[in-house]
Formats: structure tokens, sequence, C-alpha cells
């Protein structure tokens, strides 16, 4: 019987996911080198090769297809089991993340109104982190924006917020009061390495099957994105109402004929616990989007 690591089963769907070792371990905040050493620890244990590299990053072998659905679903399993028991013997703790521009202040005041003995407690989560926390433990519950991958939770919609483009100050269409994806058409878009995401926010394809011009890859958070976009190096695509707020050189305008961004809460589906449960409540109740 094999006694598997599940830091190594982790290890590995990350770099499943990023399908490349240097994106995988950033995500992971682990060096290359010891990424590599983990996933090989990992294929002595289980006695087959799941990764190959190549010229482009890497793929999964034969074995390891038929590994990652299973390494997934033990993840989910052994965190389910942790949480379970977490709220079985710690009732009165809940953690609360929440991803860049999202205020969840009403609803957290509101859970300590309706539970004054709990211990209520919120975390800022980067966007790169967001697929991990909860699985990981490090939060109860999460108010995050889709795309976000929903396999083990439960996911309720909070509210819609328009996506905008934001462009620098001296650019063709700042002044515009709207603008489409025709408009945008040839204009490159900053990447970033998550594909789901970076899919969604560039659209990516277009309706019309075409691919979206690719602009630089941004390693880092928000404020990386708005400087190439002040630079002139490309445009983004965002949802962040008052994005243009944040630096003076970028400005934001409406992109029409696009679906608006969804604001999620979710949570580990078998999680039913007082706090997890009221917090659903008042989140819904409370957190309805900023003011318009």
């Amino acid at each position: 019987m094999t006694d598997l690591d599940l830091r190594l089963v982790r290890y590995f769907t990350a770099v499943a996911e990023h399908r490349h070792f240097g994106r995988a371990a950033e995500a992971l905040h682990i060096t290359q080198p010891s990424l590599s050493r983990q996933i090989r620890r990992l294929e002595q244990q289980l006695g087959a090769r799941l990764l190959e590299r190549t010229p482009q990053g890497s793929r999964l072998t034969e074995a390891g297809e038929v590994f990652l659905p299973r390494g997934k679903a033990l993840l989910r399993s052994a965190g389910q089991a942790a949480a379970l028991t977490r709220a079985a013997a710690e009732p009165s703790r809940i953690t609360v993340g929440y991803t860049l521009g999202i205020i969840v202040t009403p609803a957290v005041r509101a859970l300590r109104e309706r539970f004054p003995d709990a211990d209520v407690r919120t975390v800022y989560v980067d966007w790169n982190e967001r697929t991990s926390v909860l699985s990981e433990l490090k939060v109860d519950v999460l108010v995050t924006r889709l795309p976000f991958p929903t396999d083990g939770t439960q996911v309720t919609v909070l509210y819609s917020e328009p996506r905008v483009l934001v462009v620098p100050v001296a650019h063709r269409l700042a002044g515009r009061e709207s603008v489409t994806l025709d408009d945008i058409a040839d204009e490159p878009l900053v990447r970033v390495s998550d594909p789901e995401w970076n899919a969604y926010w560039r659209i990516d394809p277009r309706p019309d099957g075409r691919p979206a011009p690719d602009g630089p890859l941004v390693e880092g958070g928000l404020e990386d994105k708005f400087e190439l976009v002040a630079s002139g190096q490309a445009l983004a695509i965002t949802a962040l109402p008052r994005a243009g707020a944040l630096r003076p050189d970028v400005v934001v305008v409406p992109l029409d004929g696009v679906d608006p961004a969804h604001v999620v809460l979710a949570s580990r589906a078998e999680d039913r616990g007082r706090l997890v449960t009221g917090f659903r409540r008042v989140a819904r109740e409370r957190l309805t989007g900023p003011a318009r």
C-alpha cells in the first residue's frame, strides 16, 4: 500500500494546471528546482512518470492523465475532512477571504452582530492564490470574481459588475463614452499566467473566433498591469469600478457587448457550520456591489 504525501499531490496538480514548472513554482511560492525534486519524489512513490518536459513547458504522460483527476479528488476529500473536523472542534471561528476591489465589511459586521461570541477574521487573498485558499484551509469562505474553480465548492453569485477597458489618458479611445470589441480588435491586451483567468479577462478568443492580440505577461498584481497600460504597452480589461482612480495616467471606458463579471461567495461544499451558513445569509443581504 502506498502512503501518498498530499503536499506532493498538490504540487503535481499545480504543474498540471499551469503546464509549466516555472509558473507552477511561482504560484506555489517555492523554487523550480525544489518543485522538480518534489515531483520526482511523487513519481517514485507511484512508480510511474507523470510529467514530461517540452520546449513549451510540460505535459502529462498517460499515467499523469489517469492520476490527475484522482489526485484532485484526494485533495478535495482531505480538505473537506479537515474542514468538517475543524468546524466541530472550533465552532466559533471563521476566516473570510476577499480579493482585490471587493469590500466585505458590511457582511462581516453583520455576522459579528449576529454571533457576538464568534471570532470572525478577514484576510486579503491575492488573485493567484484564490484557487487554493479554500482547499488549503486558509479561509472558510472566499468572496471573489469568476472565473473560479468550483469543484468541491458551493458557489453563490452575489452581484455583477460591468467590465471596462483601461487605457492611457492619451489613447485614442480615452474620451469615448463606450467601446466595443471591434474597437480594440487590433489592440494588444495584458496577459496573465492563469489560462482560464487569461481567456476570460482578455475575451480570448473573440466571438468571431479571432484570438485576442497578445500584450506583455504580467507576473505581479493590478498595479503592474496598470503600469503597462500607462506606459502604452497594452490595454487591459477589468471590472473594478474605480480602476482609473488608482493612478491619474489611466482611465476606464465602458465596454459594450460583453457579459458582466460576477462576484461570488465560495465555501467548501461540505461545510455546513453555523458561521459559514450565517455568512452566506448576510453576504446575500449586505454585499450588493459598490454604490453607483
